[in-house]
């Protein structure tokens, strides 16, 4: 009997990491998700991460919720007004008020631990390092130094069951991402990506977010399905 293969894959509920979901689905991988609860002020992606869930067939959807008091100082955790209208030049300077401190580090190392517990050698997360807005833990140097830690740092690393971190939008641009997402069927309609919406979900159509989310629907030459309170020029 064939052992079937398995996989953890950290959901947002945005539009990287619904593509990332479908793909790995598409690789024949039996699918378990893990999505977190931080405080975040954009907690809208949280029942989008449950209907992508859904929609694709994951095995388990695990919501892993931290303290919010241990991530201080970022607009998405706290008090602190989201950026709106950033120009190209401002979006590909520094590291934005939106970075939240060592957020990928913390959600790949929980996802490790889940990675390991349900027996899955492989663990995909959606960073890109092409369309993003300037945080460091979406960096290919990033995800390889993780990747060697995990394997030093766990019993089946120890044993050679070697874990491997996916990252396969990590070289695409958003409008790349949207194309192959379109492929293999995702409803990007049920994604969201704003850093800023209203109180009923609509995204603000000017943090960083959903300038590089319309940009690369501009560019892809669809249109985006959700819904903004404002829209800005790609």
């Amino acid at each position: 009997m064939i052992q079937e293969k398995k996989a953890v894959v950290l959901v947002s509920g945005g539009l990287d990491s619904a593509t990332v979901l479908a793909i790995a689905k598409k690789q024949g991988y039996q699918l378990h998700a893990i999505s977190f609860d931080y405080g975040q002020r954009h907690r809208f992606e949280l029942e989008a991460a449950q209907k992508v869930c859904q929609a694709v067939g994951v095995l388990e959807h695990v919501v892993f919720r931290l303290d919010t008091s241990i991530f201080r100082g970022s607009a998405l955790t706290n008090d602190i007004a989201v950026p709106h209208n950033r120009t190209d030049a401002e979006l590909s300077e520094g590291i934005p008020v939106t970075y939240v401190p060592a957020r990928n580090t913390i959600f790949l190392s929980v996802g490790l631990g889940f990675s390991e517990s349900v027996g899955a050698n492989d663990l995909f997360i959606g960073v890109n390092a092409v369309d993003y807005s300037g945080y460091p833990d979406c960096r290919p140097e990033f995800i390889s130094a993780f990747e060697v830690m995990a394997n030093l740092a766990t019993k089946a690393g120890v044993e050679g069951q070697r874990l491997r971190v996916h990252t396969p939008l990590v070289s695409l641009t958003k409008a790349e991402i949207i194309r192959r997402g379109i492929e293999l069927g995702v409803d990007y309609g049920m994604t969201h990506s704003c850093y800023d919406p209203d109180q009923y979900g609509n995204s603000c159509g000017e943090c960083d977010s959903c300038k590089l989310r319309l940009k690369g629907f501009h560019e892809a030459g669809i249109a985006d399905p959700i819904r903004y309170q404002k829209l800005s020029r790609p």
